[in-house]
């Protein structure tokens, strides 16, 4: 019979539920964090993988807030970073979310693993918004069902891939951050795919909405931003990631050139979001070859000028 889940909360610290070896581990999953911290995490995930391998297995249930609960397999190399909390996932992200709270829009979730962002947007926090997770991996999708359940099943879960056309795909990879049906892998998983204009065809959205995409995709960005050509005509942006150590540039490349969309990145030194007009920009911000920089592509105005008001609460932001 599976152990209930530890219990953390970030605002407190306050861990419950744990033995004290399971305890120890929490202090040294979050000391690690805090240490990797200063060199983009390299290596953590991987120490962290090694130290769960010694851990009972179980679940932690992290209180993000008053009214959002992330769980995930307890040890876990990606996501343990959670119990340092001076750890901030994805920082830009976190801050057009938590601006939007006043906008009547949705979250399309793409590649939404467990569901982190889908369970903070549909928070009190993040104004209680739509939210629609598309994750194709079963391992996953479990994961990902049990967040919907636990925080009251806000926000729906999808499991299916995204891509350039309705179709199927096989589904590699040996981390589940970073399953991808990129390539032509003869085995793994046989998963559904949709484009996102599907979600148009299907009922599931409507043309005159507001949509944040986040496309977490792991390498089939091009061909999910193909498959939204209606979608992204209307008050859409798409949040995506540029891998650091793809010096081309290539996603952020086809926004620029073959799209219609407005090109924006968020560059971490300045706390400042930039029009990408020449791809050189990109040489500056992206400095860690082993970690992703999310960039946004929009042709809404009305995202546009939301997205460069923040640059007026940089300074508010400054510590």
């Amino acid at each position: 019979m599976a152990q209930p889940p530890l219990r953390f909360d970030r605002a407190s610290g306050v861990l419950e539920g744990a033995n004290p070896w399971e305890r120890a581990a929490a202090l040294a999953l979050a000391a690690g964090s805090k240490v990797a911290s200063h060199f983009s995490h390299r290596g953590y995930n991987g120490c962290a993988n090694l130290l769960r391998r010694t851990l009972p297995e179980r679940d932690i249930a992290v209180k993000l807030n008053p009214d959002a609960v992330f769980e995930f397999p307890y040890g876990d190399g990606y996501w343990s970073k959670l119990l340092n909390r001076t750890f901030s996932y994805e920082d830009e992200l976190e801050l057009l979310f938590r601006d939007s709270a006043d906008v009547d829009y949705t979250l399309l979730d793409c590649g939404a693993n467990y569901g982190y962002w889908s369970v903070l947007v549909s928070s009190a926090a993040y104004g209680s918004k739509k939210a629609i997770a598309v994750e194709p991996s079963s391992q996953n999708f479990e994961k990902l069902a049990n967040n919907a359940k636990i925080n009251g099943g806000r926000f729906e879960a999808m499991k299916c891939a995204i891509g350039a056309t309705r179709g199927t795909a096989r589904l590699s990879g040996t981390k589940h951050e970073a399953f991808s049906i990129a390539g032509d892998a003869a085995d793994g998983e046989e998963v559904p795919v949709i484009a996102l204009d599907n979600l148009l065809d299907d009922g599931k959205i409507s043309q005159d909405g507001k949509y944040l995409i986040k496309l977490d995709v792991e390498g089939v960005e091009i061909e999910a931003i193909k498959g939204g050509t209606r979608l992204l005509q209307g008050d859409s942006v798409i949040l995506c990631e540029e891998h650091g150590n793809d010096r081309s540039h290539s996603v952020s490349r086809y926004i620029l050139e073959q799209t219609p969309l407005k090109l924006i990145v968020y560059d971490p030194r300045s706390d400042r979001f930039e029009t990408v007009t020449e791809l050189s920009i990109l040489d500056r911000i992206k400095v860690s070859t082993h970690v992703g920089y999310n960039v946004l592509g929009t042709a809404s105005a009305f995202w546009e000028n939301r997205v460069h008001s923040l640059n007026a609460s940089a300074a508010r932001r400054a510590p």
